[in-house]
């Protein structure tokens, strides 16, 4: 009876584009499961919040949809991961094309030990790219992108790591948004920050979604119901329930996610 439950139903609203989906995604660190059958669609242009009680599988899951589970010894996934309707798990998938698509904003900021610019331009160099000029454009719209300019134009080439927590976090963001990815992956991105720079963050995703796919994974209920359009529960490595962030907090579905967002337990 308990597997019946935690399970989410298909959802499907006819005006949605899908950006990326996961289709019966099974994963095992060794012998231990800890994604089991999920499905979910992210749309396009919309944020989806991933939250979830701490081990239930929510930065596992969002760590398949740019690859970086591919760095874990004993790690197995079977299932599809789609972008665009390309399954991004099959032989020969370009993996480094990938993580340009579908850029990655960590849970502690982790500026390089470099300038502001050769922060936000790092990507770029690897790739190859050499001309001034254009370098100049991409960190300038990089960092207004990440609502930073304003505040950061005229210290370009002072040390990252001399910014405040919150700056360093936004510098992130800028240094991901530089790629010009599709889909923006923010696990926990507001953990280690204080109110004032959690509220700059949280007012960026509200900008970003109207350009990326945005998916956030938070421990922190009232976050996902201020900034996602959508939202995701997860339990013991299942996906509960999906839909709409107000039908999920106002009217959930199944007993566990009523419990968890209304904290009684988590």
């Amino acid at each position: 009876m308990e597997a019946e439950i935690l399970q989410a139903e298909p959802y499907v609203e006819d005006d949605l584009v899908r950006k990326m989906s996961v289709e019966e995604l099974n994963l095992f660190y060794g012998k231990t499961q800890a994604l089991s059958n999920v499905t979910l669609d992210f749309h396009e242009k919309k944020a989806t919040s991933i939250i979830g009680p701490s081990g239930c599988g929510k930065s596992t899951l969002i760590r398949c949809l740019n690859r970086l589970n591919d760095f874990i010894s004993g790690c197995k996934i079977s299932g599809s991961v789609l972008l665009d309707g390309q399954d991004i798990m099959a032989p020969g998938a370009d993996v480094v094309e990938l993580r340009r698509r579908v850029g990655m904003v960590f849970q502690k900021p982790n500026p390089f030990p470099f300038s502001v610019y050769d922060n936000v331009i790092y990507g770029c160099r690897i790739a190859g790219l050499r001309d001034k000029r254009l370098m100049d454009e991409i960190v300038e719209r990089a960092l207004r992108r990440a609502a930073l300019y304003d505040e950061l134009k005229g210290r370009l080439k002072e040390r990252a790591t001399q910014l405040s927590g919150g700056q360093q976090q936004r510098l992130c963001i800028a240094r991901a948004l530089a790629m010009e990815p599709e889909v923006l992956l923010m696990d926990e991105p507001c953990s280690a920050l204080d109110p004032i720079a959690t509220q700059k963050i949280e007012d960026l995703v509200h900008e970003l979604k109207k350009e990326y796919t945005v998916v956030i994974v938070t421990h922190n209920m009232q976050q996902a119901a201020r900034v996602s359009d959508f939202t995701a529960f997860m339990y013991l490595g299942k996906l509960v329930e999906f839909g709409r962030t107000k039908d999920v907090f106002e009217s959930p579905e199944h007993d566990e996610t009523e419990r968890y967002v209304t904290g009684k337990f988590g």
